[in-house]
């Protein structure tokens, strides 16, 4: 038989290329409808394992990719969010739901796909309510998976009749070990599990592989899977690392057992493709659920002993900060509301700090445009908020307690300067996004403006680091100093605000790199406010506007 070659080729990358496109939106549309619920799920369910497990299944069915929960759990274990037993169940939820599509893949309709897709964009580009549009995308996305899926099978068809290929395959079957390392370096590659066991589908239903040769190989797209989320703990916190080797101990231990028993597990896939009438894409689909499944419910017992293993491999002290509170405890607001009350300053100090952290990774990440600056500050923005809520939920409990006028004093103080240190998040968020759009378009900003806004950074920074210490001491000539840094701020930037209009007529400097300089000057002077606005809950009185 002929084979085209090219055509193979460019039909299967082709149809690769739309499958790909295709699970990345409709996850991205299913994200979308739910909103920001998807890190409020494993935030808030994951209190023991088993909950995590359910979690980590929810999620991932959500967002379409085991790769895409494990990145946001080894991110939530970096921020504090999530301990490493906790995200030990999260992981083995992910490798169950990553099974969906799979099964859905398993669904017989590949001749709807180009209905599907029309009604997509139909829902896509002719409704406004973006929750249509949102389910719009993800129907859309439904249609391209399918879509590709039909592409990917006809570039593979003559697969079966390449004798190099028929060779491998056969080799496969004798040498399980072969088709593991096959499945693993080829999801490493692709870098989606569900693409590879989608083109392992393809591959069984065209008859270019036999079931033998295809279970090695789907156990194997199961370990490249994690390669994903240890790339994404480089550089994160040993916990984080550990969260990612968890990942790989997993699938790996998992795919040694099945190893071990690979023949009557053969065996007991091609009796349930019988017993069921199973077509060869939903062979393939419960092969890898029951894996999935299996593995969790073997492993799921020794969650604490995977995690001292992971703690033995990496070991180190765990510089994890603990985003949630730690101070606030309800006992205190009726037996003894003093007690609260000083529990609760001790929570919004450490709050103070984490915002003075937070700006000090904005600054490194405009200098050295390195992701995990931005990611970080970001993660402790997140963190400001949650603990704003917290806080300020506590102190609303408190106010219903007996205080004196002194003490209500205090808690009014508390619950203004919780305010102000979480609109401080607000404003380096913004910063961080100004410098996200300025690396995403190429905008370059002029040496003097660099080291304008490096001279501003540092005095906004230490305008916030001294007035967190002025409410932690309610040290009113702490307070003073910052009344007095504050004025500097505000005559920094009309002072630079006029150099970059010179710099902008003698065409020094673009437009768009104007746009984000003046802005972030802007945030940063916004921080200066909100520090003032602390210190003068430490002296009491609100200092009039000419005097700073």
């Amino acid at each position: 038989m002929n084979i085209d070659i090219q055509s193979l080729i460019f039909e299967f990358i082709g149809g690769l290329g739309i499958f790909l496109l295709g699970i990345k939106y409709m996850g991205e549309g299913l994200q979308k409808s739910a909103g920001e619920r998807l890190k409020d799920i494993l935030d808030k369910f994951t209190s023991n394992p088993f909950m995590g497990v359910l979690a980590g299944i929810v999620v991932t069915i959500l967002l379409q990719t085991s790769t895409g929960t494990t990145v946001l759990t080894v991110g939530l274990v970096n921020a504090g969010f999530m301990t490493l037993r906790q995200s030990i169940g999260v992981i083995m939820g992910a490798n169950i739901g990553t099974t969906v599509t799979a099964f859905i893949i398993g669904i017989e309709i590949k001749e709807y796909a180009l209905p599907i897709l029309a009604i997509g964009a139909l829902m896509l580009f002719f409704f406004k309510s973006n929750k249509i549009s949102n389910i719009g995308q993800a129907v859309f996305g439904f249609g391209a998976l399918f879509y590709g899926l039909d592409l990917m099978g006809s570039g593979l068809k003559p697969l079966r009749y390449v004798g190099a290929f028929q060779d491998l395959t056969v080799e496969m079957s004798s040498s399980p070990i072969l088709g593991v390392t096959v499945g693993t370096l080829f999801t490493v590659i692709v870098q989606s599990s569900s693409a590879t066991i989608g083109i392992l589908q393809s591959l069984f239903a065209e008859g270019a592989i036999e079931l033998e040769a295809a279970l090695p190989v789907l156990f194997g797209d199961n370990i490249g899977t994690t390669i994903t989320a240890v790339i994404a703990s480089i550089g994160a916190t040993v916990a984080a690392r550990r969260a990612a080797l968890t990942h790989v101990i997993f699938n790996v231990i998992g795919t040694t057992i099945i190893l071990i028993i690979i023949g009557p597990y053969t065996q007991f896939i091609a009796m349930i493709q019988n017993e069921l009438s199973l077509n060869h894409e939903m062979t393939i689909a419960f092969a890898h659920g029951i894996f999935n499944f299996s593995n969790a419910i073997i492993q799921f017992p020794f969650i604490g002993a995977l995690a001292l293993l992971v703690t033995k491999l990496i070991p180190g002290e765990d510089s994890v900060v603990k985003y949630k509170p730690t101070h606030l405890d309800p006992i205190f607001i009726q037996q003894a509301p003093s007690v609260a009350l000083e529990q609760s300053k001790e929570e919004v100090i450490r709050m103070g700090e984490y915002a003075y952290k937070g700006l000090e990774e904005t600054s490194l990440y405009l200098n050295n445009q390195q992701t995990k600056h931005a990611e970080s500050a970001l993660q402790i923005e997140n963190a400001l908020n949650k603990l704003d809520r917290e806080i300020t939920d506590y102190l609303i409990q408190l106010s219903s307690a007996s205080l004196s006028d002194v003490e209500s004093e205090k808690h009014s103080t508390l619950i203004d300067s919780v305010r102000d240190i979480e609109r401080i998040g607000d404003h380096f968020e913004n910063i961080v996004e100004l410098i996200q759009y300025k690396i995403s378009n190429k905008i370059t900003i002029t040496e003097q403006a660099k080291i304008d806004l490096n001279e501003m950074f540092d005095l906004t920074s230490a305008t916030v680091k001294l007035a967190v210490q002025s409410l932690a001491d309610m040290d009113r000539e702490l307070a003073l100093q910052v009344v007095q840094k504050e004025t500097e701020i505000d005559k920094m930037e009309k002072n630079f605000r006029k150099k970059h209009i010179i710099r902008l007529n003698e065409g020094l400097c673009s437009g768009a790199s104007g746009i984000v300089f003046v802005d972030i000057l802007s945030n940063l002077e916004r921080i200066g406010d909100h520090s003032l606005n602390i210190a003068e809950e430490v002296l009491g009185e609100k200092i009039p506007e000419t005097v700073h």
